[in-house]
C-alpha cells in the first residue's frame, strides 16, 4: 500500500510540473503573438453526410457480421456511383441557420453576418432554413433581428423558418420574415402584444422625507419615473407610446402575412402549433429535422455557424484543464480499483 501510494504522489508530482510548465508557455506565447488574427471563424457541417453516416453505421451494427464485408463493399460502390454521376452538375442547397435569442436578442450581430455571408454565396434555387427559438424581448433589438432576415426576403432567397419551441413576441417578428412558416405541434407561436412595467418608490420616499427632483427639458422627456411622483398625464403618454409600438407590430406582421387576421390574433395571446396553424400564424405543422430529412433527398443541406475564433491562450487553457481533469479522474480510478487490490 505505501509504495502504492508513493506512485501515485509521484504521479501528481509530475501532472503539477506540467501545469506549472504549459502555463508559462501559454502566457510566453500570447505575448509574444499578440493575439492578432479574425474574430470569428465560419464553421460549416454538410448534413446530408452526417445523416447517411450514421445510417450506415445502424446498418452495420444490425447485420450479421458475415454480411459486413459485403456492406462496405456496397457502400464504396454507391459512393463512387453518386461521385460519377454529380459530376459536373450543382444540386440545390438549403442553408441552414440557427437563431437562440433572449432578452436583448444578442446574435443578431452575428445573424447579420451569416445572412452577408449566404447573400454573397447563394445561388438560384437555393433555399435558407432558419431554425428560430426566442421568447421576445426588447422592441429595438428585435426590430433589428427581424430587419436582417428581412434581407433574405429583399434579395429573392426563398426562406423558410422552423419553430421546434417557442417564437413568441419579438420572436414571432422575425418569423414572419419567411416565405414559408412551419411550427411544431406544440410549439408556442404569437404574443402579437407589447408589455412594460416599473416600480414607483414615491411613496416610500415621502414617508421617510426623501425628495428627489427630476428635472427635463422636453414635455414628455419622461413619462413614468421609479422615484418621482407620476402624473397621470405621463401615464397617459406612456400609454399611447405603446399602442404606438403595438401598431407597428401589427403593421409589420400584416405585410408578411396579408392572409393573416391581424385584429383577431394581436391580442398579445400565444397559441400552439396546432392551434397557430388553424388562426394562420403558420403555414405547416412539423418539426425542422423532419422538413431538413425530406429536403436531403433532392438538395444539398449545410449547416452555417459563425463562431467566436478563441484565443491562443484560451485553446491551450482549456487543453490543460481538460488534461488535470482526465489526470484526476485518473487518480480517482486508481483510488478506487486499489480497493480491490490483494494487500
Amino acid at each position: 500500500m505505501n509504495e502504492w501510494l508513493t506512485d501515485f504522489g509521484m504521479f501528481l508530482a509530475q501532472v503539477l510540473s506540467l501545469v506549472v510548465i504549459g502555463g508559462l508557455v501559454v502566457a510566453v506565447v500570447v505575448k509574444a503573438r499578440g493575439e492578432v488574427g479574425e474574430r470569428t471563424r465560419l464553421r460549416l457541417e454538410e448534413l446530408n453526410a452526417n445523416r447517411e453516416y450514421r445510417r450506415r453505421r445502424l446498418t452495420m451494427a444490425a447485420s450479421e457480421p458475415g454480411e459486413r464485408k459485403r456492406l462496405l463493399k456496397r457502400f464504396r460502390r454507391d459512393d463512387k456511383s453518386r461521385g460519377r454521376k454529380g459530376k459536373g452538375e450543382r444540386r440545390p442547397t438549403v442553408w441552414v441557420l440557427d437563431f437562440h435569442g433572449d432578452i436583448r436578442a444578442s446574435a443578431t450581430g452575428r445573424l447579420g453576418e451569416e445572412v452577408s455571408a449566404l447573400l454573397d454565396a447563394a445561388a438560384e434555387g437555393d433555399e435558407v432554413v432558419v431554425r428560430l427559438e426566442s421568447a421576445g424581448g426588447l422592441v429595438h433589438a428585435y426590430g433589428l433581428a427581424a430587419a436582417e432576415l428581412d434581407r433574405l426576403r429583399v434579395a429573392g432567397l426563398r426562406t423558410t423558418v422552423c419553430v421546434d419551441k417557442v417564437a413568441a413576441s419579438g420572436g414571432y417578428l422575425m418569423a414572419c420574415a419567411a416565405d414559408q412558416l412551419r411550427a411544431s405541434p406544440f410549439a408556442v407561436l404569437g404574443s402579437i402584444g407589447v408589455v412594460a412595467q416599473l416600480p414607483n418608490v414615491h411613496r416610500l420616499l415621502k414617508r421617510h422625507d426623501i425628495d428627489v427632483e427630476l428635472l427635463t427639458a422636453g414635455r414628455y422627456k419622461r413619462t413614468l419615473t421609479v422615484f418621482g411622483e407620476n402624473t397621470e398625464e405621463g401615464r397617459e403618454k406612456f400609454l399611447e407610446d405603446l399602442e404606438g409600438i403595438h401598431a407597428l407590430f401589427k403593421r409589420h406582421v400584416a405585410e408578411r402575412r396579408p392572409a393573416l387576421d391581424i385584429e383577431a390574433v394581436a391580442t398579445g395571446e400565444v397559441w400552439y402549433g396546432s392551434e397557430a396553424l388553424n388562426q394562420g400564424l403558420v403555414d405547416a405543422l412539423g418539426t425542422s429535422e423532419a422538413y431538413l430529412a425530406e429536403r436531403m433527398k433532392e438538395a444539398r443541406v449545410i449547416s452555417v455557424k459563425l463562431e467566436p475564433k478563441r484565443k491562443l491562450g484560451d485553446r491551450l487553457g482549456l487543453a490543460i484543464s481538460r488534461g488535470v481533469e482526465r489526470a484526476v479522474e485518473r487518480g480517482l480510478e486508481v483510488l478506487e480499483a486499489s480497493r480491490w487490490q490483494k494487500r
